[in-house]
């Protein structure tokens, strides 16, 4: 081989390589997800939409697995597979994972590839609330437990930020901005409990009511329940949040059926969603009783919202649960619900 012929192939591989080298792979205008989710819904599907702009449907395998192309815009989307929802950060190009269980769906979530760390870093930001806003703050807090639990919560949340400190300011900002708005949202939630608990002390005289109507007949007044414990229920025919907790009072009244407490469902239907008609509204009271075969005793306030012993309790809103002891004094004015485990937990406090 000549010297030409010898500088000929050497600029051909040069040439070869430098394009070779050059060749830069596209972008791709698609995100994959993929993932496990254990014991999943019988649906075996996983919903991805970001509000009315975009939604698409993903086939999770028998055995949970799924995996699927999507374009996306880059941003958060929604998650749905079943009744559980979650969030999740996409962009196109990205090959993002996500494993979860469906029985503990938002706090058993484990992102992997591309965008972990800034979907690690929402979630957990948005689950730390679980461990600080519980339900014995709830349920017994006060002023000072509020205000530990708000400073602790911030401190965890600092600490996220420093173990996430790559993620981008725009997903920081937008996080710092979501819990200010769970501070504020807990505070404006705790402030009239705390309120209430300061007006009406445990072992202080509770507010009575005289010759309210009893729909098994005749007339009921809190003196007549003297000797036992009084667990009421204030609500209302067209209270949604009244009729949604039902199944969780008849449950409770089965529990302790025989011990020594009463259960009284006082209503203060009055007109309100019977087009202002008192009397539609009194045999919307019975039908409804009947119909949903009601337990404990179900009475009707005198004067609906205007009652003396619902002003005297300042109860503004509905469902509203109050607990007085066997002496006619006020065990908690603001009483856990009946789908709250906290109030099994009191009545075993008390012994019942």
């Amino acid at each position: 081989m000549n010297k030409s012929e010898f500088m000929k192939r050497l600029l051909t591989l040069c040439i070869a390589l430098s394009l070779f080298a050059c060749k830069k792979e596209e972008p791709k205008d698609y995100v994959t997800i993929s993932g496990k989710i254990e014991n999943s819904h019988e649906s075996k599907t996983l919903k991805i939409f970001q509000g009315r702009n975009y939604e698409k449907i993903i086939t999770i395998t028998d055995d949970g697995t799924f995996k699927d192309t999507l374009k996306v815009t880059e941003g958060d989307y929604t998650l749905q597979h079943g009744d559980q929802y979650g969030v999740m950060y996409l962009k196109n190009n990205n090959e993002s994972s996500l494993n979860t269980d469906f029985e503990d769906f938002a706090k058993s979530m484990v992102f992997g590839g591309d965008g972990a760390d800034i979907n690690n870093f929402s979630i957990q930001s948005y689950l730390i609330s679980n461990n600080y806003f519980t339900e014995d703050l709830i349920a017994d807090g006060n002023k000072e437990d509020l205000d530990n639990a708000i400073k602790n919560y911030k401190n965890a949340y600092a600490d996220i930020k420093k173990e996430f400190s790559t993620v981008d300011s725009t997903h920081v900002a937008l996080m710092d901005k979501n819990i200010e708005g769970s501070v504020k949202q807990i505070n404006k939630f705790m402030t009239p409990k705390i309120a209430l608990r300061l007006a009406f002390p445990k072992g202080t005289p509770s507010p009575i009511f005289v010759n309210y109507e009893n729909y098994a007949g005749g007339n009921t007044s809190l003196a007549d329940l003297k000797g036992k414990y009084v667990y009421i229920d204030v609500w209302a025919t067209w209270c949604g949040p009244c009729i949604k907790e039902i199944p969780s009072l008849k449950k409770v009244e089965k529990q302790f059926e025989g011990k020594n407490i009463e259960f009284v469902s006082i209503s203060v239907d009055e007109g309100r969603g019977y087009k202002g008609n008192a009397a539609e509204a009194y045999e919307g009271w019975k039908k409804m009783i009947a119909e949903k075969e009601l337990g404990g005793i179900q009475l009707l306030a005198d004067n609906g919202f205007m009652s003396k012993f619902i002003q005297d309790y300042k109860i503004n809103g509905i469902p509203r649960f109050i607990l007085i002891d066997p002496e006619g004094n006020v065990v908690n004015a603001d009483a856990p619900r009946p789908s709250s485990p906290q109030l099994i937990k009191l009545f075993s406090e008390l012994k019942l």
